[in-house]
Protein backbone atom coordinates (compact mmCIF):
# COMPACT_ATOMS: atom_id res chain seq x y z
CA UNK A 1 0.00 0.00 0.00
CA UNK A 2 2.62 1.78 0.98
CA UNK A 3 5.01 2.04 -2.12
CA UNK A 4 1.84 1.87 -4.25
CA UNK A 5 1.10 5.49 -2.91
CA UNK A 6 3.98 6.48 -3.41
CA UNK A 7 4.61 6.04 -7.06
CA UNK A 8 1.20 7.57 -6.89
CA UNK A 9 2.54 10.70 -5.37
CA UNK A 10 5.35 10.50 -7.77
CA UNK A 11 3.21 10.63 -11.06
CA UNK A 12 0.86 13.23 -9.66
CA UNK A 13 3.51 15.54 -8.21
CA UNK A 14 5.35 15.33 -11.95
CA UNK A 15 2.05 17.53 -13.22
CA UNK A 16 3.41 20.04 -11.21
CA UNK A 17 7.13 19.88 -12.98
CA UNK A 18 10.36 17.73 -11.97
CA UNK A 19 9.99 15.68 -8.73
CA UNK A 20 12.55 16.47 -5.75
CA UNK A 21 12.30 13.42 -3.17
CA UNK A 22 13.33 13.24 0.27
CA UNK A 23 13.24 10.13 2.48
CA UNK A 24 13.76 10.56 6.48
CA UNK A 25 14.25 6.81 7.02
CA UNK A 26 15.42 5.01 3.74
CA UNK A 27 16.79 2.10 5.16
CA UNK A 28 18.63 -0.44 2.74
CA UNK A 29 16.78 -0.08 -0.30
CA UNK A 30 16.66 -3.31 -1.33
CA UNK A 31 15.00 -6.78 0.67
CA UNK A 32 15.58 -10.80 0.53
CA UNK A 33 12.00 -12.18 1.16
CA UNK A 34 13.24 -15.98 1.57
CA UNK A 35 15.78 -14.28 4.26
CA UNK A 36 15.54 -15.59 7.61
CA UNK A 37 13.46 -12.14 9.63
CA UNK A 38 11.08 -11.85 5.83
CA UNK A 39 10.21 -15.50 6.42
CA UNK A 40 9.43 -15.22 10.12
CA UNK A 41 6.45 -13.41 9.99
CA UNK A 42 4.95 -14.59 6.31
CA UNK A 43 4.31 -10.93 5.69
CA UNK A 44 5.66 -11.40 2.04
CA UNK A 45 3.39 -14.57 2.11
CA UNK A 46 0.50 -12.93 2.94
CA UNK A 47 1.38 -9.87 1.06
CA UNK A 48 3.31 -9.04 -2.24
CA UNK A 49 3.61 -12.31 -3.38
CA UNK A 50 -0.68 -12.23 -3.52
CA UNK A 51 0.07 -9.17 -5.80
CA UNK A 52 2.30 -11.14 -8.23
CA UNK A 53 -0.16 -13.59 -8.13
CA UNK A 54 -3.14 -11.54 -8.82
CA UNK A 55 -5.08 -10.79 -11.91
CA UNK A 56 -6.08 -7.09 -12.29
CA UNK A 57 -4.81 -4.16 -9.97
CA UNK A 58 -5.48 -0.66 -9.42
CA UNK A 59 -3.19 1.26 -11.78
CA UNK A 60 -0.17 2.09 -9.15
CA UNK A 61 -0.35 -1.90 -7.43
CA UNK A 62 0.02 -2.91 -11.61
CA UNK A 63 3.20 -0.36 -11.62
CA UNK A 64 4.61 -1.68 -8.63
CA UNK A 65 3.85 -5.54 -9.00
CA UNK A 66 6.01 -4.79 -13.06
CA UNK A 67 9.00 -3.01 -10.68
CA UNK A 68 8.95 -5.99 -8.45
CA UNK A 69 9.81 -8.16 -11.22
CA UNK A 70 11.90 -6.01 -13.24
CA UNK A 71 14.07 -6.45 -9.68
CA UNK A 72 13.84 -10.04 -10.10
CA UNK A 73 14.22 -10.52 -13.63
CA UNK A 74 10.92 -11.83 -14.38
CA UNK A 75 12.07 -15.22 -12.09
CA UNK A 76 11.30 -16.04 -8.66
CA UNK A 77 10.30 -13.15 -6.19
CA UNK A 78 13.02 -13.22 -3.83
CA UNK A 79 14.05 -9.41 -4.02
CA UNK A 80 11.84 -6.75 -2.67
CA UNK A 81 12.51 -3.00 -3.42
CA UNK A 82 12.40 -0.52 -0.69
CA UNK A 83 11.43 3.19 -1.49
CA UNK A 84 14.54 3.93 -2.70
CA UNK A 85 14.96 1.40 -5.76
CA UNK A 86 11.30 2.64 -6.39
CA UNK A 87 12.31 6.01 -6.66
CA UNK A 88 15.01 4.73 -8.91
CA UNK A 89 13.41 3.19 -11.61
CA UNK A 90 10.28 5.71 -11.69
CA UNK A 91 11.66 8.92 -11.96
CA UNK A 92 12.73 10.65 -14.53
CA UNK A 93 15.87 12.71 -16.06
CA UNK A 94 16.15 16.29 -13.95
CA UNK A 95 14.49 14.34 -11.28
CA UNK A 96 16.43 13.56 -7.71
CA UNK A 97 15.84 11.24 -4.87
CA UNK A 98 18.03 12.20 -1.47
CA UNK A 99 17.38 9.39 1.37
CA UNK A 100 18.36 9.78 4.73
CA UNK A 101 20.37 6.65 6.55
CA UNK A 102 21.02 6.75 10.35
CA UNK A 103 23.17 3.50 10.33
CA UNK A 104 26.55 3.92 8.61
CA UNK A 105 26.03 0.26 7.13
CA UNK A 106 23.03 0.44 5.55
CA UNK A 107 23.90 3.87 4.77
CA UNK A 108 26.79 2.51 2.64
CA UNK A 109 25.03 -0.05 1.29
CA UNK A 110 22.65 2.09 -0.16
CA UNK A 111 24.22 4.57 -1.60
CA UNK A 112 26.42 1.55 -3.44
CA UNK A 113 23.08 0.45 -4.42
CA UNK A 114 22.06 4.03 -5.80
CA UNK A 115 25.39 4.35 -7.66
CA UNK A 116 25.08 1.12 -9.52
CA UNK A 117 21.77 1.99 -11.06
CA UNK A 118 22.26 3.64 -14.58
CA UNK A 119 18.91 5.92 -14.49
CA UNK A 120 18.67 9.27 -15.62
CA UNK A 121 17.72 10.60 -12.12
CA UNK A 122 20.20 11.78 -9.77
CA UNK A 123 20.12 9.72 -6.64
CA UNK A 124 21.76 9.98 -3.55
CA UNK A 125 22.17 8.59 0.12
CA UNK A 126 22.37 10.32 3.11
CA UNK A 127 24.22 9.30 6.35
CA UNK A 128 22.01 11.53 8.71
CA UNK A 129 19.10 11.72 10.92
CA UNK A 130 16.16 12.69 8.10
CA UNK A 131 14.56 14.89 10.81
CA UNK A 132 17.95 16.63 10.95
CA UNK A 133 18.60 16.94 7.78
CA UNK A 134 15.49 18.10 6.29
CA UNK A 135 15.55 22.16 7.05
CA UNK A 136 18.43 22.28 5.03
CA UNK A 137 17.66 19.87 2.31
CA UNK A 138 14.24 20.48 1.41
CA UNK A 139 12.78 22.97 -0.66
CA UNK A 140 9.28 24.47 -1.70
CA UNK A 141 7.39 22.38 -3.74
CA UNK A 142 9.59 18.82 -2.63
CA UNK A 143 7.94 16.05 -2.20
CA UNK A 144 8.92 14.10 1.43
CA UNK A 145 8.55 10.72 2.52
CA UNK A 146 8.31 10.02 6.62
CA UNK A 147 8.36 6.27 7.56
CA UNK A 148 10.10 5.72 10.85
CA UNK A 149 10.38 2.45 12.33
CA UNK A 150 8.37 3.01 15.40
CA UNK A 151 10.52 1.56 17.74
CA UNK A 152 10.84 5.13 19.64
CA UNK A 153 8.86 6.33 22.36
CA UNK A 154 8.91 9.96 20.62
CA UNK A 155 8.34 8.70 16.93
CA UNK A 156 4.84 10.10 16.86
CA UNK A 157 6.37 13.53 18.22
CA UNK A 158 9.14 13.77 15.85
CA UNK A 159 7.14 13.10 12.81
CA UNK A 160 4.44 15.56 13.61
CA UNK A 161 7.33 17.91 14.36
CA UNK A 162 8.68 17.40 11.11
CA UNK A 163 5.04 17.66 9.23
CA UNK A 164 5.21 20.78 10.37
CA UNK A 165 8.57 21.69 9.10
CA UNK A 166 6.88 20.66 5.81
CA UNK A 167 4.25 22.76 5.88
CA UNK A 168 6.11 25.82 6.60
CA UNK A 169 8.92 25.08 3.90
CA UNK A 170 5.74 24.56 1.30
CA UNK A 171 6.42 20.82 0.72
CA UNK A 172 3.80 17.66 0.42
CA UNK A 173 4.16 14.96 2.34
CA UNK A 174 3.65 11.56 2.84
CA UNK A 175 3.93 9.81 6.42
CA UNK A 176 3.41 6.17 6.94
CA UNK A 177 2.02 4.43 10.08
CA UNK A 178 1.02 1.35 12.02
CA UNK A 179 -2.50 0.75 12.62
CA UNK A 180 -2.40 -0.94 16.01
CA UNK A 181 -5.21 1.03 17.55
CA UNK A 182 -7.09 4.08 16.09
CA UNK A 183 -6.81 6.12 19.32
CA UNK A 184 -3.00 6.52 18.65
CA UNK A 185 -3.27 7.28 14.67
CA UNK A 186 -6.15 9.73 15.91
CA UNK A 187 -4.17 11.29 18.10
CA UNK A 188 -1.37 12.04 15.31
CA UNK A 189 -3.93 13.00 12.74
CA UNK A 190 -5.61 15.59 15.16
CA UNK A 191 -1.82 17.24 15.92
CA UNK A 192 -1.71 17.32 12.04
CA UNK A 193 -5.18 19.23 11.57
CA UNK A 194 -4.21 21.61 14.07
CA UNK A 195 -1.12 23.00 11.61
CA UNK A 196 -3.74 23.86 9.06
CA UNK A 197 -2.19 22.43 6.13
CA UNK A 198 -3.69 23.09 2.54
CA UNK A 199 -4.92 19.35 2.35
CA UNK A 200 -4.55 16.60 4.80
CA UNK A 201 -5.55 12.88 3.61
CA UNK A 202 -5.89 9.64 5.70
CA UNK A 203 -5.86 6.19 3.86
CA UNK A 204 -6.19 3.73 6.06
CA UNK A 205 -5.45 -0.09 4.96
CA UNK A 206 -7.34 -2.44 8.20
CA UNK A 207 -6.21 -6.03 7.53
CA UNK A 208 -7.96 -7.53 10.74
CA UNK A 209 -10.13 -6.47 13.70
CA UNK A 210 -8.54 -4.05 16.57
CA UNK A 211 -8.68 -6.68 18.73
CA UNK A 212 -5.04 -6.66 19.72
CA UNK A 213 -3.40 -3.22 19.83
CA UNK A 214 0.51 -5.13 20.00
CA UNK A 215 -0.32 -6.29 16.61
CA UNK A 216 0.09 -4.33 13.36
CA UNK A 217 -3.84 -4.94 12.31
CA UNK A 218 -2.90 -2.54 9.18
CA UNK A 219 -1.52 0.94 8.05
CA UNK A 220 -2.19 4.33 7.01
CA UNK A 221 -0.80 6.81 4.57
CA UNK A 222 -1.13 10.40 5.94
CA UNK A 223 -0.33 13.03 2.65
CA UNK A 224 -0.69 16.51 4.24
CA UNK A 225 -0.44 19.55 1.15
CA UNK A 226 0.46 16.85 -1.29
CA UNK A 227 -1.00 16.00 -4.90
CA UNK A 228 -4.42 15.31 -5.26
CA UNK A 229 -4.63 11.15 -5.42
CA UNK A 230 -7.90 10.32 -3.21
CA UNK A 231 -9.61 8.20 -6.16
CA UNK A 232 -6.07 5.99 -6.35
CA UNK A 233 -5.58 5.75 -2.89
CA UNK A 234 -8.94 4.27 -2.23
CA UNK A 235 -8.74 1.91 -5.01
CA UNK A 236 -5.12 0.70 -4.06
CA UNK A 237 -6.76 0.49 -0.01
CA UNK A 238 -9.43 -1.70 -1.17
CA UNK A 239 -7.76 -3.50 -3.40
CA UNK A 240 -5.53 -4.59 -0.19
CA UNK A 241 -7.62 -4.68 2.24
CA UNK A 242 -10.14 -7.40 -0.06
CA UNK A 243 -6.80 -9.29 -1.37
CA UNK A 244 -4.52 -9.40 2.06
CA UNK A 245 -7.13 -8.82 4.86
CA UNK A 246 -8.29 -11.67 6.95
CA UNK A 247 -12.72 -11.90 6.29
CA UNK A 248 -11.85 -9.65 3.08
CA UNK A 249 -11.57 -6.78 5.74
CA UNK A 250 -12.86 -3.24 3.85
CA UNK A 251 -9.67 -0.79 3.17
CA UNK A 252 -10.87 3.27 3.75
CA UNK A 253 -10.39 6.38 2.24
CA UNK A 254 -11.22 9.15 3.92
CA UNK A 255 -10.62 13.30 2.83
CA UNK A 256 -10.07 15.66 5.91
CA UNK A 257 -9.98 19.41 4.89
Amino acid sequence: MKHAVLIALIEAKRGEGPVRLFETHAGTGLYDLMGDLATRGGEAEAGIMRLMAAGDAPRSLETLRTLVAAENRGGEVRRYPGSPMIAARVLKRGEHYLGCELRPDDQDGLRRLLAGRKVDADLRALLADGYAALAGEVKRGDLVLIDPPYERDDDYDRAAEAVAACVKLGAGVAVWAPIKDLETLDAFVRRLEALRPSSLTVAEVRLRPLANPLKMNGCAMVLVGAPEIAAEVEAVCRWVAEHCGEMGALGTGRRVV
